[in-house]
């Protein structure tokens, strides 16, 4: 088998960024489907996947780790990981079908044919005020999701914000996680995502002052670079601690498995290499007792990959979901994503199990330069 062609598509979907899909097409008509998403800057995305298009062709797509090894490059930033992580999966996608197997088969079997899922209310979410965070996560458990996550820190984005006192900036933050508790009642799962925006004291007022939120996990709270700090907050929070969203390769996963800095480690199967790699950091998580809980943000290609890996991984915990980002999410693949009460189904087909509904993709696509115009931007 030879790879015969390489193809990126860009479906729009809202202002906080497209999805983009890879396509691995091949000489024996079978069609691998990867996602490249949330890069950070799409343009340079598809110039790096226009030159990895080169040097695909030709080669055969079933030798998955002498490619990885061939595209990676350690020194890389987000956009080449990126990339390189929805070529991996389409690979994956395409040994699948090849073989007549779905991908948890090749990673040694299922351990359970659904996930749990938590819905991210974040991107849905425009109206920012405790009242508009509320309303959505009622509408998300009214869907039958038992885990709700917001990122309520809007405010914390300036360098200079406020603090401490009571003109600190955090404080309508955690006005909104109140709201968020209060509407969908004790029974539901509640998660706070920090992005990154707090150092270590500010982090730990902070999550002082949510404990009566009784927060399943308090998400980055300050920089996942900043490993002493990491563990400081940590070590005071009273709730579990989540981080390494943007982490890339297992390797680079070193200080979070050489000493606790958080509870759960957030991998990400867009960013951090791909299935292969995602299931070497969960390995390496279960020897140092920590949880894993993917970062999946993503659209329904990912989500599917993720899926794949993670029903095989004994310390899974909990999936994200990108909750009402588009009211056609779902039927951008067929078959069509399934989510039961507040679960995602595995399909039964080969390999990732679905493919890219072509209506749909045309009704959404965002029209770009070909892979050989793309190549010619820097990378």
């Amino acid at each position: 088998m030879k790879i015969t062609d390489f193809e990126p598509i860009i479906v729009r979907v809202n202002q906080r960024g497209d999805w983009v899909f890879v396509r691995v097409h091949t000489d024996e008509g079978i069609v691998g489907l990867g996602e490249a998403s949330h890069a950070g800057n799409d343009a340079l995305l598809l110039a790096a996947l226009a030159h990895y298009r080169e040097r695909l062709i030709g080669q055969d797509p079933t030798r998955i780790q002498a490619i990885w090894r061939q595209l990676h490059n350690k020194n890389a930033g987000r956009v080449e990981h990126t990339a390189l992580s929805g070529v991996e999966q389409a690979l994956w996608d395409v040994l699948g079908q090849k073989l007549g197997a779905p991908i948890r088969d090749l990673f040694g079997g299922p351990l359970r044919d659904k996930l749990r899922l938590y819905a991210n209310i974040n991107r849905h979410v425009a109206d920012r005020s405790p009242e508009g965070f509320a309303r959505a996560a009622q509408q998300a458990v009214a869907e039958g999701f038992t885990a709700v996550k917001l990122a309520p820190f809007d405010e914390l984005r300036a360098p200079d914000h406020v603090r401490t006192g009571p003109k600190a900036a955090w404080r309508k933050g955690v006005e909104r996680v109140y709201a968020v508790r209060a509407a969908i009642g004790d029974e539901v799962e509640l998660l706070v995502d920090c992005h990154e925006r707090m150092d270590a004291p500010e982090a730990m007022m902070v999550a002082q002052a949510l404990a009566e939120a009784r927060l399943y996990w308090y998400e980055e709270p300050v920089a996942n670079t900043h490993a002493d700090d990491l563990a400081r907050v940590s070590a005071a929070a009273p709730m579990p601690t989540a981080s390494a969203e943007s982490v890339y390769a297992v390797a680079v996963f070193a200080p979070f498995l050489q000493r606790r800095l958080v509870d759960i480690l957030m991998p990400d199967v867009k960013h951090d290499g791909g299935l292969m790699e995602t299931v070497a950091i969960a390995g390496a998580a279960r020897a140092a007792g920590l949880l894993i809980a993917p970062h999946n943000p993503s659209g329904p290609a990912a989500c599917a990959a993720t899926a794949q890996v993670s029903c095989t991984l004994s310390n899974f915990v909990i999936l994200e979901y990108a909750w009402g980002e588009v009211p056609w999410r779902a039927e951008l693949l067929e078959p069509a994503e399934r989510i039961e009460n507040g679960y995602l189904l595995l399909p039964a087909g080969p390999g990732l199990g679905h493919r890219l509904n072509e209506s749909v993709v045309a009704e959404h696509r965002r029209e770009i330069a070909s892979p050989m115009d793309s190549s010619k931007a820097a990378v």
